[in-house]
């Protein structure tokens, strides 16, 4: 059953393929039959004054069995499409800052880490593996009914810490006796946000260098930090994970505003769903403080947000 409300959209349509298929099967054939015998008659009763379209409008599908019929085709392609090629997401937060930002919709590549069961999720043929610094949506493991997007930080056996804000990576393909490798940032620029309660925080955007795949990521100097609430792994110092196999360790981009593996722990390859591609629509919901304009209503389309992430 828990399936179910983890993968709902997936269940909403496969049952209407198969409501669908049997409707169309169905008015193929016990109905089919009588609209074309209803052209025959009206071929031969009107003779030349027969026209095309007149013969599209007899051979429509009638009645509830015979509309939802005509759906079939259309409802397995969304569902074909949707399962296993690509899929849209809206980001809802602010915790993949700068690179996404709430408003934000994108498109993630559903067969980039293998064909899954689209009704449970589970791995059918492995394709590749997260690499380090992908952008992935999974399902949140404290609730599978979410959908959660944040980085890839740690691959299975890598070695992580984070303390006093600063990331450390041991990969597990490092020389024994090595250390964590201090991960590099370059600042980028200053600026300045406001939080959910009307305060005005300083961040500091850096481009990261994680080992190869360089982003962009942001810091907030206010925030305090939150090692208490770290994750605490056995047999680990806190703030310090060593990733198992098969599973990952992800990071927001926005640092201090997300909660992610730091909180919860890893992600297993299979909550993956896939890896996000690029935003094919951007809106900006922000307003002034007098605005009337309701909260789902944008303000306008950011163009320039539009494409592969950056």
């Amino acid at each position: 059953m828990n399936c179910i409300f983890e993968n709902l959209f997936s269940w909403i349509l496969f049952v209407a393929s198969v409501i669908s298929g049997l409707c169309y099967v169905y008015d193929c054939k016990y109905n089919l039959k009588k609209r074309k015998a209803a052209v025959e008659e009206a071929r031969v009763s009107l003779g030349s004054g027969f026209t095309k379209k007149q013969e599209n409008k007899l051979l429509e599908p009638q009645g509830v069995v015979g509309q939802v019929g005509s759906l079939f085709y259309v409802i397995v392609l969304v569902f074909i499409i949707r399962s296993f090629l690509i899929e849209p997401f809206r980001i809802p937060s602010g915790s993949m800052m700068p690179t996404l930002q709430d408003g934000d919709f994108i498109v993630v590549n559903k067969f980039k880490y293998g064909i899954r069961n689209p009704l449970t999720n589970k791995p059918l043929i492995d394709i590749s593996d997260p690499k380090r610094g992908d952008v992935v949506v999974f399902k949140y493991p404290e609730d599978k009914t979410v959908d959660f997007i944040k980085r890839v930080i740690g691959l299975p056996g890598d070695l992580i810490l984070y303390r006093d804000k600063k990331l450390y990576i041991l990969p597990k393909e490092a020389e024994q006796g090595a250390r964590p490798t201090l991960i590099a940032n370059i600042l980028l620029g200053e600026g300045n946000s406001i939080d959910g309660i009307g305060r005005v925080e300083p961040f500091k955007t850096y481009e990261e260098d994680l080992l190869g795949n360089k982003h962009r990521m942001m810091i907030t100097d206010g925030t305090p930090s939150l090692e208490p609430y770290f994750y605490k792994q056995d047999r680990m110092q806190t703030a310090m994970w060593k990733v198992p196999e098969d599973s990952y360790f992800m990071m927001g981009d926005n640092r201090d505003n997300s909660k992610d593996s730091r909180f919860w722990g890893f992600v297993h390859k299979d909550q993956l769903v896939g890896e996000a591609f690029g935003i094919w629509l951007s809106l900006d919901f922000s307003r002034t403080p007098d605005s009337q304009r309701p909260s789902w209503l944008p303000s306008r389309v950011i163009f320039d947000r539009i494409g592969g992430l950056k």
